[in-house]
């Protein structure tokens, strides 16, 4: 930065806040100028230095975020892999890449739908030739600049989870969104259950970590999260570090089927009733609770009854033998 614009930044800043110089003194036979001269560049340096390394200066020379996302919600776009954090056995993170102006900006809750590029080497295609086509909730902030992320877990059956898996770094995925879900909003609640099963924590995560940042934000959360084997738990640094750092508005109770170690302390088996009633707030409470449920199509079909299609479907199983209506209860 020249010194012309450094002394700029300085004489503005202290314009701004109003900080002006007393009367000079009296002149004497022998003058102070100098002094003054020299202690003003003094002053005008420190200012320049305290300005140019504050937080608030730092924070302005950041490069503005656009208010224009990048996804399209009617057209598929293609963004090029950046980068791939592998998460556990089966399990990655693909970080793909954005304008660096430019954020996400999804709403919560809401989701995108993939396929392969237009000019992918091999498209991803079913038996008629038509794109094979999938939704994933990303897990990045919808305010990260430069990027979005998913957590992608690799299914034998799965044909765009292993497509994803073989994507090497530079190559493109159509993405096209936002598709809004659930437009959650602060304080909505006075409580929160949710109850997820493997890949299907995505979008509780995506409420949690945008709700319990929220420093207004009064609602109390608990997860039940329920996965096959401990290594398969998904995000369980991130919940443990939110229980940690929000206890009084956040906890978590994992469930697993196959303890691998007499370590486990916590339940072993699928969701009940029982355990839903232990933990998830209860029905009684009425429109001050919501209780929001994702996870395999068995899991979901067994505690809350079966989707139908983008439609809710008519709510059954454990959650409507619990009491719970219809209007508590939001099958992602």
């Amino acid at each position: 930065m020249s010194f012309v614009r450094a002394s700029f930044t300085a004489r503005t800043a202290l314009q701004n806040a109003r900080r002006y110089s007393t009367a000079p003194p009296t002149t004497t036979k022998s003058s102070n100028l100098p002094y003054w001269l020299i202690g003003g560049g003094v002053v005008g340096i420190a200012g320049y230095l305290y300005l140019d390394r504050s937080p608030t200066a730092s924070a302005s020379l950041k490069p503005k975020i656009s208010d224009q996302s990048p996804l399209d919600p009617q057209n598929f776009k293609d963004f090029k892999l950046k980068k791939v954090e592998p998460y556990n056995h089966n399990t990655a993170k693909y970080i793909f890449e954005l304008p660096p102006d430019s954020a996400s900006l999804l709403p919560i809750a809401s989701c995108v739908v993939v396929k392969s590029a237009d000019d992918a080497p091999n498209p991803l295609l079913d038996p008629k030739g038509k794109p094979v086509i999938r939704p994933y909730t990303p897990i990045s902030p919808s305010d990260l600049p430069g990027e979005l992320t998913f957590l992608i877990k690799r299914y034998d059956q799965g044909k765009m989870s292993k497509y994803i898996h073989d994507l090497k770094i530079g190559e493109s995925l159509a993405i096209k969104g936002p598709i809004p879900k659930f437009e959650y909003k602060i304080n909505q609640f006075d409580q929160v259950g949710m109850i997820a099963g493997g890949s299907g924590i995505t979008p509780m995560y995506q409420i949690l970590d945008y709700a319990l940042k929220d420093p207004s934000n009064k609602t109390r959360f608990t997860l039940i999260f329920a996965n096959a084997t401990e290594k398969d738990i998904l995000l369980k640094e991130e919940f443990d570090a939110l229980k940690k750092k929000y206890p009084q508005t956040f906890n978590v109770v994992y469930t697993i089927d196959k303890p691998e170690t007499s370590d486990w302390k916590g339940p072993v088996g699928y969701i009940n009733k029982e355990l839903i009633a232990q933990h998830i707030p209860p029905a009684d409470l009425g429109e001050k609770t919501k209780i929001f449920v994702c996870g395999p199509p068995g899991q979901v079909n067994a505690l809350a009854g079966k989707k139908e299609g983008m439609k809710q479907g008519a709510l059954s199983g454990v959650l409507k033998e619990l009491g719970y209506n219809e209007d508590q209860v939001f099958k992602f």
